[in-house]
């Protein structure tokens, strides 16, 4: 008997698609009545988030290119790379940042609760930004943030 846990499921076309401090974010799956989302983000070189941190747990697979990671343990602030095949947990309440250190973009799978999916909704642009975002997208974002439950510790 062929078991149906796993689905292969094609991109959808009609997929949603936001940007957020310049990272293209994709959302690949959500499955409603859980907290399961999982989104692809594509990070422009040079590109990546404050230090922050919230409420909700996060694993990241990433899939292209490499990104450095800072993220609080009890000893103080950790860096290292990671690269295509590595899998990063970060912890609930765990401050973390990312930034793609290469010349080319990065591409990792992110699998968030459904809080961390909203915010990303909220803070989201339909459009791709052309510069560096503007100080009405920056407020836009801390806004988004801060009723999320989500803390920017550094910018």
């Amino acid at each position: 008997m062929m078991s149906n846990s796993f689905v292969k499921a094609p991109a959808q076309a009609s997929a949603k698609v936001y940007f957020v401090l310049g990272d293209r974010i994709e959302r690949r799956a959500r499955l409603h009545g859980t907290w399961l989302n999982i989104f692809d983000i594509t990070v422009a070189p040079g590109n990546g988030t404050p230090l922050h941190r919230h409420a909700s747990p996060e694993v990241f697979r990433i899939i292209e290119g490499r990104l450095a990671f800072r993220r609080a343990t009890e000893t103080g602030l950790e860096e290292f790379e990671a690269t295509a095949g590595d899998i990063v947990r970060i912890e609930a309440n765990q401050a973390h940042a990312y930034s793609n250190p290469g010349p080319d973009a990065a591409v990792f799978s992110a699998i968030v609760d459904s809080d961390m999916a909203d915010f990303l909704e909220a803070a989201g642009s339909q459009e791709a930004p052309k510069v560096t975002p503007s100080a009405e997208t920056m407020e836009r974002m801390k806004a988004a943030a801060n009723a999320h439950g989500i803390t920017i510790l550094a910018a």
